[in-house]
């Protein structure tokens, strides 16, 4: 028999249900860092009726956007949020902001060992210096 129907369910990435602490923990950023990008608008997740914040799985890969802009293209919060109104409107769907991004930075010639050397640089901000 050739019955077989396939389970073609539509997972809406838009319900938020992610806590903060699953969030920043797929992230490997502290949930200041977090807390951090709802203050400055740029990440605004839904609220609980006790007002916790809660993550959609779009909300996921707009966080993954941000720690590539801020990481690997050293850009500040404030071109972060350029960078999310061009997204917006350009219509570019969540899961495609990172590929999007890479495009852009290749054709204005931040490649990959610019990106790497930015991710190098902005990884040793505001911390002390080891001593030797």
């Amino acid at each position: 028999m050739d019955s077989k129907k396939e389970n073609k369910r539509v997972i809406d990435t838009t319900v938020a249900m992610l806590p903060i602490g699953a969030i920043a923990q797929s992230l490997n950023v502290h949930q200041r860092t977090l807390r951090i990008y709802d203050k400055e608008g740029i990440l605004s997740p839904k609220r609980t009726a006790k007002n916790r914040r809660l993550y959609s799985l779009d909300d996921l890969e707009k966080a993954k956007l941000i720690l590539f802009l801020t990481r690997n293209l050293a850009l500040n919060l404030s071109g972060v949020r350029v960078v999310l109104a061009v997204l917006e409107q350009n219509n570019v769907e969540p899961n495609n902001y990172i590929n999007y991004i890479k495009n852009v930075a290749n054709t204005a010639g931040i490649n990959e060992l610019i990106q790497d050397t930015n991710v190098e640089k902005t990884s040793k901000r505001g911390r002390k210096a080891k001593e030797k």
